[in-house]
């Protein structure tokens, strides 16, 4: 979206109220990357309304607010926040999977758990003890999204993590590429939005390899595993290209660390044959997964393999995913900056980071407008803008 089309469509609407932007420890850095945006294009846009009422702290110097979450000797914790909040159309940005930041529990130090993110995310909301005209919680990373559905004698994590947080006054929760959309299911009368990064994945891509055919005899998307169809049938389709996914092979007669092995990736599709390759997902954890798929598509005769992914995770370190760039097995990796990124990741030749700030900024903005997010989270036109821009480069570069 141009950015003077999105100026003129939210000075139609009055604010929902003053702006104030909460980034907890955990996404300090995005949040700081959110804020400049946000103060850059409220005091470059010029409108009739400046001395409206309405309008009161519309142009500030920075939207962030000041907390604090102290611990006590035994761990413990309280959230405080450091300035009035009344009437405030309040963002809070958590990121649950940081597990860099570290608090002392009876002189040990401990590594911060999403169990303990999420926490000092409710101790925030509860700060504010109703006084906010209204909250939108920002969780990039969707708090135990994976424990989604019950299949025995289970706890339903997500659902409840998600009507606590409605219960305590959450009116809106945005996350990006939830595991199940359908979690949404368990707080049906209030917001949720599951954002896709599709726009940022390509956009990156494209900046950083120029020599991409985009077509049907170069050019493949891959599921790896039949969870991520609807993501990698919408890339297909917008870019115009064949998908070919893989379903993976279980021995359900045991269980592995919680999980049925996987004996076998079974492969759904055209032939791969001397075609670049995105293997689209929405978090790499330990990576073997994703190491196995490209290792299967290389004995397919695939040529360059893209690993695409919202979250990078990378549990069990970069080794692996070293390896296999050595190998000739993947030839760039592609993760967005919602989760936290490792100083080692970020050094990486075959990494290539999305900054996701722009567009949290984005949403915040139009959000605090009470202006309609579709556009936003309907990225067709814009990859398509793109990709026409990238092809008519290389014609003339021709």
């Amino acid at each position: 979206m141009q950015q003077t089309q999105h100026d003129e469509r939210n000075l139609e609407t009055i604010p929902a109220g003053s702006l104030g932007l909460i980034s907890l420890e955990s996404c300090r850095e995005i949040g700081e990357k959110v804020d400049r945006y946000l103060v850059k294009w409220r005091y470059t846009r010029e409108h009739e309304h400046e001395d409206n009422i309405a309008f009161k702290g519309y142009q500030r110097d920075t939207y962030r607010l000041g907390v604090s979450i102290p611990r006590f000797g035994t761990g413990e914790a309280k959230g405080s926040i450091k300035e009035s909040v009344r009437g405030y159309d309040l963002f809070i940005m958590v990121d649950i999977t940081n597990y860099s930041m570290t608090y002392s529990v009876c002189g040990h130090t401990n590594h911060m758990s999403p169990d303990d993110h999420y926490q000092d995310l409710k101790r925030v909301i509860a700060a504010v003890g109703g006084k906010a005209r209204r909250i939108t919680v920002i969780m990039p990373f969707l708090y135990e999204s994976r424990q989604h559905k019950r299949t025995g004698r289970e706890s339903l994590d997500c659902a409840i993590a998600l009507q606590e947080l409605t219960h305590m006054g959450v009116d809106n929760i945005i996350t990006f590429d939830a595991h199940d959309p359908r979690v949404q299911n368990a707080i049906p009368l209030n917001g949720f939005e599951t954002v896709p990064p599709s726009y940022q994945f390509i956009k990156g891509i494209l900046r950083n390899v120029k020599d991409l055919r985009i077509d049907n005899e170069h050019m493949m998307i891959i599921s790896p595993d039949e969870g991520g169809t609807n993501r990698a049938v919408y890339l297909a389709n917008v870019l115009g290209l064949d998908m070919g996914m893989f379903y993976k092979r279980r021995d359900y007669s045991r269980i592995v660390d919680g999980r049925n092995p996987i004996v076998a990736h079974e492969f759904l599709g055209s032939s791969v044959e001397g075609k670049d390759v995105i293997i689209i997902d929405d978090m790499i954890s330990s990576g073997d997964s994703m190491i196995d798929v490209a290792t299967e598509l290389k004995k397919r005769k695939a040529n360059r393999i893209f690993v695409v992914a919202t979250f990078g995770l990378f549990t069990n370190g970069l080794s692996k995913f070293d390896k296999a760039v050595e190998d000739g097995l993947i030839y760039k990796v592609v993760t967005t900056n919602l989760t936290y990124q490792t100083p080692e990741l970020l050094k990486r030749d075959y990494y290539i980071n999305c900054d996701m700030s722009k567009y949290i900024a984005y949403i915040i903005d139009t959000l605090n407008h009470d202006t309609s997010i579709s556009d936003l989270l309907d990225p067709y036109e814009r990859i398509e803008t793109l990709v026409k821009r990238y092809k008519e480069a290389q014609e003339q570069a021709e």
